[in-house]
């Protein structure tokens, strides 16, 4: 009886260099986007309102030794706020118009906004926003050298199973498990609540301070809106 033998392919050539010679067509689909975008304009003002939000919520808050980290209330209906929420709020609105979705009847609307200030050895573990909400994004304050980076997990679960590993961790690619970010004062994260994201341990000796927030969908109080409306603040 003879014996079979396991055929192994292994590539000759590159995918690109297939493409080049036999047209191979690459389809890409299901995409996970994150928007960054600079807006260093609104330090001063956020600044004042997290530090005072802050300053309240010390004086009932004692650092934990785990997680070494104060937040403040939720403070985005203080009018100082105005210019900031609805920049972000509008920014949200049309993410979700550009992405695809049936956003002309519907607005956005805030769930939570708030200041974390994490200490040195702090961090954040991987976690989505349910609930309703729909966008998510961080603005950065305060970002000492070697802060924590923001870091987002690839949702494929599938993936995720039977996964290889990767040639270069460092490289961004189809490949990669997570995409990390490194934060500086006026950078502004968006993305889709169910893009799982963390912090990395932060390492500095002066505290990283930044604002969440969280913006759900509702159905806009004027039908058939061809501007992105405000955000509502109830």
């Amino acid at each position: 009886m003879k014996t079979k033998t396991k055929k192994v392919c292994k590539a000759a050539e590159s995918v690109a260099e297939v493409v080049k010679q036999t047209q191979l067509q690459v389809a890409y689909h299901f995409p996970c986007q994150i928007y960054i975008i600079e807006r260093p304009d609104f330090l001063e003002g956020v600044n004042v309102v997290s530090e005072e939000f802050l300053e309240t919520a010390k004086k009932t808050q004692q650092l934990n030794e785990i997680y070494p980290m104060h937040m403040t209330e939720s403070y985005y209906a203080d009018p100082r706020m105005v210019g900031f929420t609805e920049f972000v709020g509008g920014t949200a609105w049309n993410i979700l118009s550009e992405q695809g979705y049936a956003m002309q009847d519907k607005a956005v609307q805030f769930t939570e906004m708030w200041t974390q200030e994490h200490h040195k050895h702090s961090a954040m573990d991987a976690h989505v926003h349910g609930y309703g909400s729909q966008i998510v994004g961080f603005y950065f304050l305060k970002t000492p050298e070697d802060c924590s980076k923001v870091v987002f997990h690839d949702p494929r679960s599938g993936k995720v199973q039977i996964d290889l590993p990767e040639q270069d961790i460092s490289m961004a690619t189809p490949a990669s498990r997570m995409i990390n970010f490194t934060p500086k004062p006026g950078m502004m994260i968006f993305a889709n609540s169910w893009l799982m994201h963390s912090f990395t341990r932060h390492a500095a000796e002066l505290p990283i301070k930044f604002v969440h927030f969280n913006l759900t969908v509702i159905p806009a109080p004027q039908q058939a809106c061809a501007l992105p409306p405000a955000a509502e603040i109830i």
